[in-house]
């Protein structure tokens, strides 16, 4: 979440947003879910239709801030310190299905609006928003190009597990937490491999001696 300090309607859209998405179950992303949100809430409807966005593409935006603030309160340093690197990124995941969970449906439809042509830079947007903060709030202090990578390859692994979600009937989500676990594998092989390649200086590529070669070709 930004660090600065919320509005009034800024903190209004947080307190709705996990409503909104509830009843965008069964009324789509729309003034109607918005009103039922704000009953269920007991904020004044008035407040409600002001505070919350219009379109449905901003709607659902709004909706994945409510869910990024309410993992940032859930998981706490406490909760995650003990945690490795890896539990954290699994719990925070999967906790984000679980506070989607009365949504569901509704995230597909969502999914579905950030999916049109006109969306796309604003799904782009909330799908970094997410990744950064579950990052951030894993312990990542990284500023150097891991910063970006570790950022990329997590909306890829959340995204790709968000779709097996949808349509999981499994018993307690078991495909689900397959999938994940197969998907974080990957990551961890994939970041071994990293170390491993950036502390090998006789394979490494040297930067230097790749211009050097471009400006005196070997013979």
């Amino acid at each position: 979440m930004d660090e600065a300090t919320p509005t009034p309607l800024e903190r209004i859209r947080l307190k709705l947003a996990l409503a909104v998405g509830e009843n965008a179950a069964f009324d789509g992303w729309s003034l109607k879910a918005v009103e039922s949100a704000a009953e269920q809430t007991g904020i004044d409807p008035a407040q409600a239709r002001l505070a919350f966005p219009k379109q449905p593409a901003q709607m659902f935006d709004a909706y994945i801030h409510g869910i990024d603030a309410a993992l940032e309160a859930h998981f706490t340093p406490e909760r995650i310190d003990a945690m490795k690197i890896r539990d954290r990124i699994r719990a925070l995941i999967w906790h984000r299905l679980e506070l989607m969970a009365p949504a569901r449906e509704a995230v597909r439809t969502g999914l579905s609006i950030f999916a049109m042509p006109l969306n796309i830079p604003l799904a782009l947007a909330a799908g970094w928003r997410s990744a950064d903060l579950m990052w951030r709030l894993a312990g990542d202090t990284a500023t150097d190009y891991n910063h970006y990578t570790k950022r990329l390859i997590l909306s890829g692994v959340y995204g790709s597990t968000l779709l097996v979600w949808l349509d999981d009937q499994s018993e307690g989500l078991m495909e689900t937490g397959a999938f994940l676990d197969r998907r974080l594998a990957d990551v961890m092989r994939f970041e071994k491999w990293k170390a491993n390649w950036k502390g090998n200086e006789l394979h490494r590529p040297s930067l230097t001696r790749f211009l050097g070669r471009l400006r005196y070709p070997a013979r």
